[in-house]
């Protein structure tokens, strides 16, 4: 039980802003002979849950806007706000590849009803890990 809550935690810091990796977990126990379907929950489980982390860091994160420190200039700010009106909701069916914690925080800074990024990321990221049991299932 403790190496799924491993990957449990692995999953959910992969999806913060720390750049941890859950994939060598995951493929570890995949071919160590884990029962796929409960590691592809159990992970799906954790990174949608850890991109919850960065989504409410982006939520909260729009409450600085107006500090010097902030990331975003307002032209830049107004630039992404447009950008997410016509693309950003579904650039979170991307939320599983790399640069996709970026897109995750913008949602929460433009505010996206927590259960559409929910339904949205879960898709993406359970997605990711069956293709990946899938093709380990293929070579082994």
């Amino acid at each position: 039980m403790t190496a799924l809550a491993g990957l449990f935690l692995a999953a959910f810091l992969a999806a913060t802003p720390l750049p941890l990796p859950s994939e060598p977990v995951f493929l570890a126990m995949l071919t160590g002979g884990w029962d796929p379907l409960t590691l592809v929950v159990i992970a799906s489980i954790g990174n949608t849950l850890g991109s919850g982390v960065t989504y409410a860091l982006g939520r909260y994160a729009e409450h600085f806007r107006h500090h010097k420190w902030f990331p975003l200039p307002p032209d830049a700010l107004a630039k992404a706000q447009g950008w997410w009106q016509r693309w950003g909701l579904w650039t979170l069916l991307l939320s599983w590849a790399p640069g996709g914690d970026a897109l995750v925080a913008l949602a929460g800074l433009m505010r996206v009803p927590l259960w559409k990024f929910l339904a949205l990321t879960a898709l993406a990221k359970t997605a990711r890990y069956a293709v990946l049991a899938g093709a380990v299932a293929t070579l082994f």
